[in-house]
């Protein structure tokens, strides 16, 4: 198993757990195999709810530390630039998603979601609360991350590094193996309660919808880049192809950035901008992993039932732009970046939670490569709008 790819892993997990639902219903007619799985689900639930708060601190505060130092104007223009386009793009998929979800889960055959009563409870459960709410993660991680940037203190950015490693290593070798089997767990309980068919017809349906909010959105940032610069957005799109890519095949944005790099610099990007906003980028622009969390997100709601309005959705993507920052370089550290914000402002649940992940890992690769494609746009405009030259390469600049 450790050998396939995760959503290949993903993939099998999801068949299994339906096998096993439906098994259990159909043949046995007795849920020990769903209920054992409701027992593992429980406690992975709550494990992952312990590791929420210090995922964000993890990550957010060095993330933050490295954006207060480096090239000035280039760092500022680069990072607004950025910023801005993860929030239109957020802005997009709550249109699109406004438009389209509603009436493709009434089309399904409206709620498409267990009632929590419906669901099979696990055999026993395992407490495991946080060391600090959310919030509190997310003030102590800016708190800590500005507070860094400001004093420039190198011994304590160098032990957030560490426990930036501590944690993706938790997330590498602990999270990810196991989301298949939580994943089966969750699918599993759901076949036996007898939703699976109009979930995963949902399910199919938004990921068409993402795929194609991503191209609007690279076509939105070219043309912007394009009237910019004077160059036609269609061939310096074409150019990205080789990123867009390659993307798809490493499903990390960091793994991603020599051919990025080289793209860019075929659209006529400068050296220097280029070798300082790409890599900048890959960790602080985000639209394709925004546009896909706010679907997903939209969607788990609507088939919870409820209604995701513009005054409850727009504040999640402004924060979704800042938790987001330097995500671990491993296949959907976007959306574990977010678990947090998906808890405390749209109030999901462990349940709601795991069809979250379900839903984003399976198309993450589009995600990514609409982020590293979207990065040549952003290289585009910082180049011409940037003023001075870049002295040293971003790496160089926490020492």
């Amino acid at each position: 198993m450790r050998r396939m790819g995760l959503l290949t892993r993903l993939v099998i997990g999801l068949a299994f757990g339906i096998f096993v639902g439906y098994f259990s219903k159909e043949i046995l007619q007795f849920d020990a195999l769903v209920r054992l799985l409701a027992t593992f689900n429980s406690i992975f639930g709550g494990f992952l709810s312990y590791v929420i708060p210090l995922i964000i601190i993890g990550f957010v505060a060095p993330g933050i530390a490295e954006l207060g130092k480096g090239a000035g104007k280039l760092l500022g223009i680069t990072t607004l630039l950025a910023y801005a386009s993860t929030v239109i793009a957020g802005t997009l998929a709550f249109l699109v998603g406004t438009g389209l979800l509603p009436r493709i889960v009434n089309a399904v055959g409206g709620q498409a979601s267990n009632p929590e009563e419906a669901l099979v409870k696990g055999f026993f459960q395992v407490d495991m609360p946080p060391i600090m709410g959310v919030m509190t993660a997310l003030i102590t991680a800016f708190l800590f991350g500005l507070g860094m940037a400001y004093i420039k203190s190198k011994s304590l950015y160098q032990v957030t590094k560490d426990f930036q490693e501590i944690i993706e290593k938790v997330i590498q070798s602990v999270i990810i193996p196991l989301l298949p089997i939580h994943i089966a767990g969750i699918f599993a309980n759901m076949t036996y309660a007898g939703e699976v068919v109009r979930i995963m017809t949902i399910f199919g349906w938004v990921f068409a919808i993402i795929i194609l909010t991503h191209l609007a959105m690279l076509l939105f940032q070219y043309t912007v880049a394009g009237a910019a610069t004077g160059k036609n957005p269609f061939r310096a799109l074409r150019n990205m192809v080789p990123a867009y890519l390659t993307a798809i095949g490493t499903q990390s944005s960091a793994a991603t950035i020599p051919v990025t790099l080289r793209s860019a610099k075929n659209n006529g990007v400068s050296e220097g901008v280029a070798d300082f906003a790409v890599p900048l980028c890959a960790t602080i622009h985000l639209s394709g992993s925004t546009i896909t969390l706010t679907l997903c997100a939209m969607a788990v709601m609507m088939m919870s039932g409820l209604n995701p309005i513009f005054s409850m959705m727009f504040p999640f993507v402004l924060m979704l732009g800042v938790t987001m920052v330097a995500a671990p370089g491993v296949p959907g550290g976007a959306v574990m970046a977010a678990l947090g914000l998906l808890q405390t402002m749209l109030g999901f649940n462990e349940a709601q939670l795991g069809l979250m992940i379900a839903l984003y890992l399976t198309q993450d690769s589009f995600g990514t490569a609409c982020n590293v494609t979207g990065d040549g746009a952003i290289a585009l405009l910082a180049d011409r709008f940037a003023r001075g030259p870049v002295t040293e390469p971003l790496q160089e600049k926490i020492a």
